[in-house]
């Protein structure tokens, strides 16, 4: 259902630096590239990441309750990408491990403050 999410940024370089990483772990790339504007993913594939200046002119600001949550293929993406987001820029805000029955996650947060995490659901999970 979801298409793509959009996050802001104040600083378009650095930012890119830190999803330049996240998605090369993911296997993908950049896919558009704008003044003041960048997405991530692979056109016809799962939701990507946008992340642009605010349209508004004013300074980017993070969503209190707002996070993305990046599907990872097994428990060993998930640390790695906990560790490319913090080698990038990237600050912890919950490391890698099981949360409650069949999820396993780990949270972060990017350069600008905005909240991902890299999840899995594991076999034998309720949908």
């Amino acid at each position: 259902m979801i298409g793509y999410v959009t996050l802001g940024t104040n600083d378009l370089e650095r930012a890119a630096k830190f999803y330049d990483a996240i998605a090369a772990e993911m296997g993908t790339s950049r896919m558009m590239e704008w003044p003041g504007a960048i997405a991530w993913g692979t056109p016809g594939g799962g939701a990507g990441i946008g992340l642009t200046k605010a349209f508004d002119g004013q300074p980017a600001t993070v969503g209190n309750g707002v996070m993305v949550a990046l599907e990872a293929a097994s428990r060993e993406q998930i640390h790695r990408l906990h560790e490319v987001a913090l080698a990038h820029g990237g600050t912890c805000e919950g490391p890698p491990g099981p949360r409650g029955d069949a999820f396993y996650a780990a949270y972060f947060r990017d350069p600008d403050g905005n909240k991902l995490n890299a999840f899995m659901m594991e076999q034998g999970a309720v949908a």
